[in-house]
């Protein structure tokens, strides 16, 4: 076999990627290095999925355990890893039914599956619509790329699901105009991660909550990225104080080993009756065990209250950037999801200064064209941020200093 360099990638992958020229080979905590024993400070967590760090002990020793016993078995059976994990879940959350499944996108696509057939079985078939926001992002598939607010995920895909509708986030007033008995769901990211980092409004969402209740529309939250500790709650919807009735699951759910889970109510998931939906893989015992670990290191009062204060710290380090640079037009963020809006002057360059954090030993990410976007590990080192922030520093003072 030749040597596995990132050319291999150029000469056996689709192309849908462009990753860096470097090729991670190990990680542990928040420091990732690579091939050739390079170290990077880790601040993109594999986009809001690393949540305890890399080669996290506990998650090591669950994922052992259970390949010595169970890998996979199919939905004609249930497993001990998904039993324990279900219960985990509907006593930490509003739901009290879990699906399980692989990502992010499957459990939306379960989302508005069901949003929609929930509707079907208690309106009948013109309560169909679905609306969503725009600068949303829900997943790949047809369907959740349709859902999501971003045109250019759906350019050249066309023919895309119809009977959706999307309004300005943050707009009540929109809403109220868009919404109608026709409406079987109103789907929402607490905080629309890719569009930006723009958290909801706590008294929009609680209108959005309002409206769907006089339509009798179900309520549905993406938690994709914003769940699991990620804004200082288990989920985020706790934070905002409203419930949905429908909520998705994944990234951070595995700690970076891939699975994905809806929750709803017992009264909504009545309407999944035996073969209208299902997944190969989906609750299976590597994942199921690995996904319960997580959540018993994530759901304690020290790790969420740790994601509060290292939020402080992380802010505090932006500004004294900001201070010295004047590079940020606005900083949003909730617990360790962190959102630095560049200044109009470098708005369309967001992926100049993640090169340029690269190219330092700081691995992170953006957020649309203009946001640098902050995911690490929950259990980040306050000395690991202030020593990120540091060379990410060292970066804008690269390109200040090209454009001097």
């Amino acid at each position: 076999m030749t040597e596995l360099t990132r050319s291999v990638f150029d000469d056996v992958m689709v192309p849908n990627y462009n990753p860096q020229q470097m090729v991670p080979v190990r990680g542990e905590g928040t420091r990732v290095w690579d091939q050739d024993g390079n170290e990077f400070i880790d601040f993109a967590g594999g986009i809001a999925v690393n949540c305890v760090g890399h080669n996290h002990p506990k998650l090591v020793a669950a994922l052992k355990e259970q390949a010595d016993k169970l890998w996979h078995l199919s939905n004609v059976y249930t497993n001990e890893p998904a039993l324990e994990l279900g219960q985990k879940l509907t006593e930490a959350t509003f739901a009290d039914r879990v699906f399980y499944c692989n990502s992010g996108a499957e459990a939306n696509e379960a989302a508005f599956k069901l949003a929609r057939k929930y509707a079907f079985d208690n309106f009948g078939p013109e309560k169909n619509e679905i609306i969503a926001f725009e600068k949303a992002f829900h997943g790949r598939t047809l369907f959740t790329v349709s859902v999501g607010g971003q045109p250019k995920y759906r350019e050249g895909f066309e023919p895309a699901p119809g009977g959706i509708n999307h309004v300005p986030f943050n707009d009540i007033e929109a809403l109220k105009a868009a919404i109608s008995d026709k409406t079987c769901a109103v789907v929402m990211e607490p905080i629309q991660g890719e569009g930006g980092i723009i958290p909801a409004d706590p008294e929009f969402a609680k209108a959005v909550r309002e409206l769907c209740d006089e339509h009798n529309a179900l309520l549905v939250f993406d938690e994709v990225q914003t769940g699991v500790g990620r804004t200082g709650h288990l989920y985020a919807y706790e934070g905002l104080g409203v419930t949905p009735d429908i909520l998705s699951t994944a990234k951070a759910l595995g700690g970076g080993f891939p699975v994905g889970a809806m929750l709803t109510t017992a009264k909504v998931a009545a309407s999944f009756v035996m073969g209208t939906h299902g997944s190969t893989y989906g609750g299976n015992p590597l994942a199921c065990k690995v996904a319960s670990t997580v959540l018993d290191i994530v759901n304690t009062p020290e790790t969420l209250d740790g994601v509060n204060a290292k939020n402080k710290l992380f802010l505090q380090g932006l500004d004294a950037l900001n201070a010295k640079f004047e590079i940020f037009k606005e900083v949003r963020s909730a617990g360790l999801l962190i959102g630095a809006e560049l200044v109009e002057k470098f708005h369309g360059r967001a992926g100049e200064f993640n090169k340029a954090a690269h190219a330092n030993g700081l691995m992170m990410l953006v957020a649309g064209p203009n946001v640098l976007r902050f995911t690490p590990s929950l259990l980040v080192e306050d000395a690991e941020i202030e020593a990120g922030l540091a060379r990410l520093e060292k970066a804008i003072e690269q390109i200040l200093a090209a454009e001097a």
